[in-house]
């Protein structure tokens, strides 16, 4: 079975349970490493009573690769980082006026597995650009959602102890150049797109609530926005 009829057996299911509440974190323009070492801690200590939370950030830019990338990906990097996290996938973008949402679920709570978890992600994606008439799609076998070929949010993630951290990456409206130094997620020549360059807004402002909100009918989450920050300081 493929991963387009995969992603369709269980598309309702969590929004059928009373909702479960997730903290939302907007974390502002921020530096990557701190961001992604706070997750990790964050992961490391969480309990069974812990809730849920989705943090929202837009990078500084840099380059990341993920557990299995090849630094043969990674093309001309310039004056950009480049980073090996922990995540999967091989190596993304990410610079100011991308939308990345980190959503640090525990899924045994939620009731679902790795394979509904990525679906859900990438229809949460796809009904935002619906939002504005913008047709999008997976492609079997390269996650993330796609417009006529063109990717325009990539997915990487990572799951330890069941609880998922690492997330999304959603090009609304960037300096896409970046992309041309890499191949992105690891296929050469593949072309990327943001939501601007697709005739919707170009504001984050405007695509950060629909996004939220799509993900929390595709997880049944009832969020609750907070102006605390996690703790940033990078000791790693």
């Amino acid at each position: 079975m493929d991963a387009v009829s995969e992603c369709a057996l269980d598309a309702a299911a969590p929004g059928q349970r009373v909702a479960r509440p997730a903290v939302v974190r907007d974390l502002g323009r921020q530096p990557y490493a701190p961001v992604w070492h706070a997750m990790q801690r964050f992961t490391d200590a969480r309990t069974d009573a812990t809730d849920d939370e989705l943090w929202v950030v837009e990078h500084d830019p840099v380059f990341t690769l993920g557990q299995a990338g090849k630094d043969e990906h990674v093309l001309a990097p310039g004056d950009i980082p480049v980073l090996h996290v922990d995540r999967g996938g091989q190596v993304t973008y990410h610079g100011p006026g991308q939308i990345v949402i980190y959503p640090l679920l525990q899924l045994r709570r939620l009731g679902i597995g790795v394979r509904d978890y990525v679906c859900r992600i990438e229809q949460a994606i796809i009904d935002t650009l619906d939002e504005w008439n913008i047709g999008a799609e997976r492609q079997d076998g390269a996650p993330g959602v796609y417009v006529a070929g063109a990717k325009v949010a990539a997915l990487g993630i990572r799951v330890r102890r069941g609880c998922t951290f690492h997330g999304l990456a959603f090009n609304v409206a960037m300096d896409l150049e970046p992309f041309r130094r890499i191949n992105p997620c690891g296929y050469q020549g593949l072309q990327v797109t943001s939501v601007v360059d697709l005739g919707g807004p170009s504001g984050m402002a405007a695509v950060k609530p629909v996004l939220l909100g799509h993900l929390a009918r595709q997880f049944g989450l009832d969020l609750q926005p907070t102006s605390e920050l996690p703790d940033l300081t990078d000791a790693a």
